[in-house]
């Protein structure tokens, strides 16, 4: 069981929740709970106190402040709780930090003010497929099991629920690892690190850093799972290893590996001490792609490592369905089937999608600009995308990178709607049209999720 800071040390403490999103309401929920005095702030100044207030359970008595922030409330405070949206480089953020004040983010309080332990799972991809197998095997395994996070689950809403025998399965974004500081997994996972966010982390390197710092306060007797196929990780982990901070395990769909998890041949093997032992046959699962391998290889190494049976493990699974917004199936209309992969918000997330169809391919591509590079993307359609149709902020930037790459069969839809109209008359019997855009929804949609059901509420109207 994990040490804990004592969740009676914030009461009556001056506490500042920055952002009053899903993640601020919760945390200023959880700070009320705790006794905390807590101002709630929110720089929108469209948004009202009223709206706010909604948001709040009753009895809540959080003060609520919007707009710019008054110049002498530093002063008065004990502590801020950062929402992961708030950039931490702001310059209001700034002040408040030079001004001496401890920053937490939602995932710290969130963990200082719970019990048990923590299994937590970050990286560029795959992060929510891992999280939800690994906690459908913790399920099996144990009652007591929160599955929380960037998964759409506010830690701070599970946290006070946790006891010594709770166990959280938490997925856990860069945004949310940038205000961590006592934060202690037992088991840890990075899945992969590819270019993300770079509008919000600016340079790969702060990104990585970030990434690895979900290993900071683990030690020897805890684990970390990381992929061997990535470079960076392996890097990384070799790294660790060798300085004795944490137990390693890697997995690789690409190699037989002596110690660790592996995928050869249509199988996936646990290996230790250079003997292995079959754990599935990728035939038994109900996820496709090699990127679904690595997830479930990621799940299952966290689960051994933290002590469950294999036979558990191989009993979920088998059983185990692929998640929404994830290369998820959809329907299949007039022969045509039809792919919701609205999750895929990056170039690496969609490349991976593309590399699991096995149909001809008409792929709705484009939205909010992260600052990502495309070219790798149009590459790896490799014949299988007929038509590629560009929506959002990006459509001109994806076009021109296509241009480059010599790929021409694209056309431009000014709404969603027109997009999927123009794939549907595209689509032959035999084809797929996948949603799979290689960027965030902001521009068009409130997130990815609104954007995945308004495709999958289009798809069942044909």
């Amino acid at each position: 069981m994990a040490e804990r800071y004592d969740m009676n040390n914030l009461k009556g403490k001056k506490v500042l929740v920055f952002g009053a999103g899903i993640s601020g309401t919760g945390a200023a929920e959880l700070l009320g709970r705790a006794g905390a005095d807590v101002i709630l702030y929110d720089g929108n100044t469209s948004l009202s106190e009223e709206d706010v207030r909604e948001k709040l359970p009753a009895g809540c008595g959080a003060k609520i402040v919007l707009g710019e922030m008054p110049a002498d409330l530093a002063g008065t405070l004990d502590l801020v709780v950062l929402s992961p949206g708030v950039p931490t480089d702001l310059p209001v953020v700034n002040g408040l930090r030079d001004a001496g004040l401890p920053i937490w983010g939602e995932v710290e309080l969130a963990y200082v003010c719970s019990r048990g332990d923590v299994l937590a799972i970050t990286g560029t991809n795959g992060k929510t497929t891992t999280t939800s197998l690994l906690g459908a095997i913790m399920r099996r395994h144990q009652p007591e099991v929160f599955v929380v996070g960037n998964i759409g689950t506010p830690y701070t809403g599970a946290a006070p629920k946790m006891t010594d025998d709770s166990v959280a399965v938490a997925e856990i974004s860069s945004f949310q690892l940038e205000t961590t500081h006592s934060f202690h997994p037992q088991v840890s996972a990075i899945t992969n690190i590819t270019p993300d966010h770079l509008n919000r982390h600016h340079t790969m390197e702060e990104y990585i850093r970030v990434k690895e710092c979900i290993t900071m306060n683990q030690t020897p007797d805890d684990t970390c799972v990381l992929n061997y196929e990535d470079p960076v990780l392996r890097e990384f982990g070799e790294s660790l290893a060798a300085q004795g901070k944490v137990k390693v395990s890697f997995f690789s769909s690409a190699r037989r590996l002596d110690d660790g998890f592996f995928y050869e041949d249509g199988r996936i093997y646990i290996a230790e001490g250079g003997k292995a032992e079959e754990l599935i046959a990728v035939s038994e699962l109900k996820l496709l792609g090699v990127h679904n391998y690595e997830n479930v290889m990621t799940a299952s190494a966290m689960a051994h490592a933290y002590g469950v049976p294999v036979d558990e493990i191989r009993e979920v699974l088998r059983a185990f369905t692929s998640v929404e917004h994830r290369i998820e199936y959809v329907a299949e209309k007039n022969g045509v089937i039809y792919y919701n992969d609205s999750k895929g918000t990056n170039p690496d997330a969609a490349i991976r999608a593309v590399q699991a169809m096995e149909r001809p391919t008409v792929l709705i591509g484009g939205g909010y600009d992260k600052d990502s590079s495309y070219e790798e993307w149009i590459r790896a359609f490799d014949g299988k995308v007929k038509l590629l149709v560009l929506i959002g902020a990006t459509k001109e930037k994806i076009a021109d990178a296509a241009r480059a790459c010599g790929f021409t069969d694209f056309c431009f839809a000014d709404t969603f709607e027109e997009a999927f109209e123009k794939c549907v008359e595209a689509a032959k019997p035999g084809d797929a049209v996948l949603l799979s855009p290689a960027c965030a929804s902001w521009d068009m949609f409130k997130n990815f999720e609104v954007r995945g059901n308004v495709f999958k509420e289009l798809v069942h109207r044909l």
